[in-house]
């Protein structure tokens, strides 16, 4: 195909597509389709523009290469409209292009909901909504999606089942709220970005798995400790701006960029980490805003230029991890001891008074010599 008709055809799908037209153009459509046909010329021995006659009543039935239905363009595969400031809903019509396997209408301004029958098109494989102004709930996804990018929207509410084929996921910067349900299956995964939302509960463990190299669940509300399994190298996680508590597990120990900054976890920093930002394994280690107590490196350990750690803000002084710290970490080395006190015993409140709940189910049992060993236990 020739660069003209190439330019042609995209040009005038661009056209067919746009959500104002009906199937008479109006003057400003037609004035574009005039500046088309004015700077663009047919290749020899073509007749292309000829069925072009501006006097004609309908261009939508008589214009080669115009069409202003949907249903005529039912084999079409890609539609690609990034950055072209359309605005309205996404047309219902989308449903009858069966054969679609790309939609990517992002960088717009699109309102209302995502169309459920958008979802479940039968060959859609990459759906790219991102940056609108949608809004409403998650759609369930009944086809076999690789690609979803649904992130800086205005959507709302929990999770909704995902297929188990998706690689790339982002759903990023909107107010979706509740907890990481739906996600623990989904092991082809690759790319994960739930940044900025509402998520709340606990990460969960199925989530750790080396296949994912990139997770990005900060500023969210998620709570409770890391899981023990293991993790894959020369990956990026940031769970940093979360509720994460407990001590810092080595499971994430070797990944190459890992943001765990401003959270509530507590301990000492395990070795494995040490030894990893020490061998060039992990470039960037953000501990600060934590309630840290000890970061044992060894004496005369040069940490490598290529390396980013930061400590500060946490219940140590730090030796090291200050220098390359971001300035958001602010100027403060560590925190005031009366927040680590108080921190740490609210912790242990905490901790007390779960072991005194499973020592009440004990006594319970009715074990009168085990019982009476179990006070003990308490009281001495």
């Amino acid at each position: 195909m020739s660069p003209q008709l190439s330019l042609l055809s995209l040009l005038l799908l661009h056209i067919a597509i746009l959500p104002s037209l009906q199937q008479k153009l109006s003057p400003v459509d037609l004035a574009a389709l005039a500046d088309i046909k004015s700077t663009l010329t047919d290749i020899p021995r073509s007749d292309f523009f000829s069925s072009w006659d501006f006097t004609s009543p309908d261009p939508c039935s008589s214009f080669a290469g115009v069409t202003c239905s949907l249903s005529r363009l039912s084999d079409l595969r890609v539609i690609s409209l990034t950055n072209n400031r359309l605005t309205g809903t996404i047309p219902t019509s989308f449903s009858s292009l069966k054969s679609l396997h790309t939609l990517d209408l992002s960088f717009n301004q699109l309102t209302g909901e995502i169309p459920p029958s958008l979802t479940s098109l039968p060959e859609l494989k990459v759906l790219i909504l991102a940056s609108n102004s949608l809004s409403g709930e998650l759609p369930g996804v009944s086809t076999q999606l690789l690609h979803l990018d649904l992130k800086k929207n205005r959507l709302i509410g929990p999770l909704r089942s995902l297929p188990l084929t998706l690689r790339y996921v982002s759903l990023s910067d909107n107010s979706l709220t509740g907890p990481l349900n739906g996600l623990q299956s989904l092991s082809e995964l690759v790319y994960l970005d739930l940044s900025m939302n509402k998520f709340n509960g606990p990460i969960p463990a199925q989530l750790f798995n080396p296949s994912l190299s990139s997770m990005f669940l900060q500023r969210n509300n998620l709570s409770g400790g890391l899981p023990s399994r293991s993790y894959g190298e020369g990956s990026i996680v940031d769970l940093s701006h979360n509720f994460l508590t407990g001590e810092l597990s080595p499971i994430l120990a070797g990944v190459e960029s890992l943001f765990l900054n401003n959270n509530h976890l507590i301990g000492v920093v395990p070795q494995e980490y040490i030894q990893s930002v020490f061998d060039g394994t992990t470039k960037t280690l953000y501990l600060q805003h934590n309630y840290l107590s000890k970061f044992p490196s060894k004496p005369g350990l040069v940490l490598p230029n290529t390396v980013s750690l930061c400590l500060t803000y946490n219940c140590m002084v730090p030796s090291i991890g200050l220098m390359s710290c971001p300035a958001s970490a602010g100027g403060q080395i560590s925190r005031p001891t009366s927040q680590c006190s108080a921190f740490n015993g609210s912790q242990l409140n905490r901790l007390s008074h779960k072991y005194l709940i499973r020592y009440r189910n004990i006594l319970m049992s009715g074990n009168i010599f085990f019982n009476f060993f179990v006070l003990f236990c308490i009281y001495y």
